[in-house]
């Protein structure tokens, strides 16, 4: 592994999820792994989950880590390329990711899309620079397309609660307030699309369809009841439009997962990645029903991040 962006990068996935079972049984005995290392961590946009879990698993690791929100703790940063930094920019990215990279072994970052101009943002104009200036690994911390170890950790939650070997995971869209990105669901359909022991189903209103290079390999539902019979996982997310990009088409509020939408369901465990809006995008009921793993999915963020340090670090 060179670096962490996407499904791809993960290679052998079973093997990286055994690894990450192993670390969780015993997260402080791979210490030497990061001894006298430094995991750097840059935040372009607000965190709580991925923030203090990437630098849970790099202390668990024996690493130390700092953390730097772009443009509050440092220089306003100017992204292109060419510019005439007369203006408000003070630093070009070029120079502060080829630093930023003396100042640790392993820089994770987060970008986030503008939700306005679909093609800088599906060609990851922000994160591929970095990629590019870096010269050390770098991990996603989230990019403008995708949550890759949020996904990671999607998968080894769903493995620990799995009851039989082949189970039934369902993709819901939820209601909003507002007009959110593609990358959670998105990387959920980039990850569980290619598990083997997955029968995987997306289930949506009509226009909300994502980039097909994500469902290959799923089924889409669009009937909610029809998608849930028979689930035994269910993860609750919300996304805007990809056609009509950054768009909110419809905000049909019975899309809304309760007790009732769940009766269908073979006793399924629910999924969603935080932070949720409550009696939004799933009841109280649900959430706080003895099936939600939300609180263990959140948990499993520090082993899907030590997991991928581990292997970039080692």
């Amino acid at each position: 592994m060179k670096n962490f962006t996407s499904f791809a990068d993960a290679g052998d996935y079973k093997a990286l999820l055994q690894q990450a079972l192993e670390i969780k049984a015993n997260p402080y005995g791979y210490q030497h792994i990061g001894r006298n290392k430094t995991v750097g961590l840059i935040f372009f946009n607000p965190s709580l989950r991925t923030r203090l879990s990437s630098v849970k698993a790099a202390y668990n690791l024996g690493a130390q880590a700092w953390v730097l929100n772009a443009g509050a703790d440092s220089w306003t940063l100017e992204m292109a390329d060419g510019a005439v930094m007369n203006g408000g920019t003070q630093e070009h990215i070029k120079e502060a990711i080829a630093v930023m990279s003396q100042y640790c072994d392993v820089l994770g970052v987060r970008t986030f899309p503008t939700l306005k101009d679909r093609e800088a943002d599906y060609s990851e104009e922000v994160f591929n620079k970095i990629l590019k200036y870096a010269t050390v690994p770098v991990v996603s911390l989230e990019s403008a397309t995708l949550h890759p170890l949020q996904s990671f950790a999607d998968l080894i939650t769903v493995a620990e609660h799995k009851q039989k070997e082949r189970v039934k995971v369902v993709l819901t869209w939820a209601p909003h307030v507002r007009a959110l990105p593609q990358c959670v669901p998105n990387s959920f359909c980039d990850w569980f699309s290619e598990v083997d022991w997955v029968d995987f189903v997306i289930t949506h209103p009509e226009g909300y369809e994502l980039d097909p290079k994500f469902t290959k390999g799923a089924r889409i539902e669009y009937d909610q009841k029809k998608a849930l019979e028979g689930a035994d996982f269910v993860q609750a997310k919300n996304w805007s439009s990809y056609q009509d990009y950054g768009q909110v088409l419809s905000n049909d509020p019975s899309w809304m997962l309760t007790p009732e939408h769940m009766a269908g369901t073979n006793n399924a465990k629910f999924l969603h990645c935080l932070p949720v809006r409550r009696n939004v995008e799933v009841s109280d009921a649900i959430l706080d029903s003895p099936n939600s793993l939300v609180i263990q999915e959140a948990g499993n963020r520090v082993f899907s991040m030590q997991t991928v340090l581990h292997e970039l670090l080692k």
